[in-house]
């Protein structure tokens, strides 16, 4: 129905711990030199060495489990208490994450944050229990109290001081230019009287529009109970969930699909992608069912489905038509908008618009969903950002120049204006269940009476391609001004010539215009 690395790790990062080896035996050798100008000279190097390779730190989600941040930047290693088990996340932070003074501070009997600045440091198993007092011990318990807490004291006490100096001398030079969003609190955010909506509201409001931070994404994910399997996929099954009574949709990939888990969570979590017309994501996560492993992808629920259920159960009114129409529409157009900026939005293709891949929210419109195969466009480098996981779109669906592969690929034009001929398709299913003075056609897929319930490649290049044809459009559209305005809009759709396709911003434009004129109240 819809398919699933967000502004949480960068999964781009790698490293080895051969790397962090070397440097210490090179440090060792330094040390057994005599002269204390040979010490010196060793720590100048491994200085050097340390700020051109950046830092490497142990990451749970990445690949190869490391990541790779500046030197500026930090190890992070959390724990936190979910359900009574400790739950522990390791990852690197960015320069501007260890500047908002949340992340390396631990919450008391709650969790435990660490941040270290040497290569791999947060290898290392933190635990919030403490140890249990020896069996048999005659201490009274006024001893044992105090003897716990004066070293604890004057630990805390030093450390508080050490890190008050460090995060001062580091931070005095951004203090001025921090974001909001770097100050909100995991717990903070985790209240009891925080729901979904207001947490998505949180971040769509706070600058960057690219998701909740990792560790709330994790214990969101980790406290999502399962109700009911509501649909199946090749690469994975959706799932209605409850998290704090409220419903979610998760949609679980196997590990052997997890190159499709982690483009969608990433394309999901591109900075400013959030729409009222594309899915709602809240969060990813990895969770170990004990035999294998699940990668979880977290979204919106809505209750009606994708829009070829919806179409399959139910007719929908001329005002109905449009509205959905309008919405699939803009979430397109939203998806292929380049946004200019500090904050902006690359240029995205989703390349594999479909009926199925279109849910029906309960107000009555439409949000876009499943950018597993989605496409970036770096307008600096003009390249293309084309996801390496074996899965191609569906094949009913397929513009002309993808089906006799005379698409150009070093053009980001030729996803768009693909795009745009799959959103023809759509709109001819819809049009066919409009309901004008009580008449109205069943619901079919497109090429229904010309290629089998399957078909294949060649089918689909034989029919589209060679032949030319096109889903029909009935001539009883043409005495209903808003189905004949459909019709136009989905024949200037199905231009064999993609240059002479309309775009989403124009297609957007016109449907607008439908709903806005006399005979239609919308």
């Amino acid at each position: 129905m819809w398919r699933p690395d967000r502004t949480g790790p960068d999964t781009g990062r790698s490293g080895v711990f051969r790397v962090q080896q070397q440097r210490e035996r090179s440090a060792a050798s330094a040390m057994t030199r005599p002269g204390k100008r040979s010490f010196q000279a060793a720590l100048i190097f491994l200085s050097v060495a340390q700020l051109a390779a950046g830092l490497k730190c142990v990451c749970q989600l990445c690949i190869n489990h490391t990541c790779e941040t500046s030197s500026d930047g930090a190890c992070w290693n959390s724990v936190m208490l979910i359900e009574g088990k400790e739950e522990t996340v390791k990852s690197c932070l960015s320069p501007s994450e260890l500047n908002g003074q949340v992340f390396c501070y631990s919450s008391r009997n709650v969790s435990k944050r660490s941040c270290c600045f040497t290569d791999f440091c947060n290898n290392e198993t933190l635990h919030l229990h403490p140890e249990k007092p020896l069996e048999g011990s005659s201490w009274s318990t006024l001893q044992l109290v105090a003897m716990s807490l004066v070293p604890c004291l004057l630990l805390g006490v030093g450390v508080a001081a050490g890190v008050f100096v460090r995060q001062s001398h580091r931070c005095a030079y951004t203090a001025h230019k921090q974001d909001p969003e770097e100050h909100l609190d995991d717990q903070m955010l985790m209240s009891t009287d925080k729901c979904l909506k207001d947490l998505i509201g949180d971040m769509s409001t706070s600058g960057s529009g690219s998701g909740l931070p990792l560790l709330v994404q994790r214990t969101i994910a980790r406290t999502i109970v399962l109700q009911e399997s509501i649909g199946k996929g090749r690469f994975g099954e959706v799932w209605r969930g409850k998290w704090r009574g409220e419903d979610v949709a998760v949609k679980i990939f196997s590990s052997r699909d997890e190159r499709s888990w982690f483009r969608e969570a990433e394309i999901y979590q591109t900075i400013m992608l959030r729409h009222e017309n594309i899915l709602g994501f809240i969060a990813a996560d990895n969770k170990d069912s004990g035999s294998w492993t699940q990668l979880w992808l977290v979204s919106e629920y809505h209750e009606h489905g994708s829009l070829y259920d919806y179409l399959n159960r139910y007719t929908v009114p001329v005002e109905g038509m449009v509205v959905l129409a309008l919405s699939v529409a803009s979430g397109l157009a939203h998806l292929h908008m380049e946004i200019i900026g500090t904050q902006g939005k690359p240029a995205i293709a989703h390349r594999d618009l479909k009926s199925k891949n279109v849910l029906v929210k309960k107000n009555g419109t439409a949000a876009i969903a499943d950018l597993g195969l989605a496409v970036k466009h770096d307008s600096t480098t003009n390249t293309i950002d084309i996801p390496s996981n074996h899965r191609v779109g569906t094949k009913r669906y397929m513009a002309p120049e993808l089906l006799d592969e005379t698409i150009n690929t070093q053009s980001f034009e030729s996803f768009k204006r693909a795009d745009i001929y799959s959103l023809g398709l759509v709109f001819w299913e819809l049009a066919r269940r409009c309901s004008v003075r009580g008449l109205h056609e069943d619901f079919q897929l497109p090429y229904y009476d010309l290629v089998p319930s399957d078909p294949t490649i060649d089918d689909m290049r034989k029919v589209v391609c060679e032949q030319k044809l096109r889903p029909n459009v009935p001539n009883q559209w043409q005495s209903c001004e808003a189905l004949r305005v459909m019709g136009k809009l989905m024949r200037e759709c199905w231009y064999v010539n993609p240059s002479a396709r309309l775009t989403a911003l124009r297609v957007k434009k016109t449907v607008s215009q439908l709903s806005a004129t006399k005979e239609i109240k919308i």
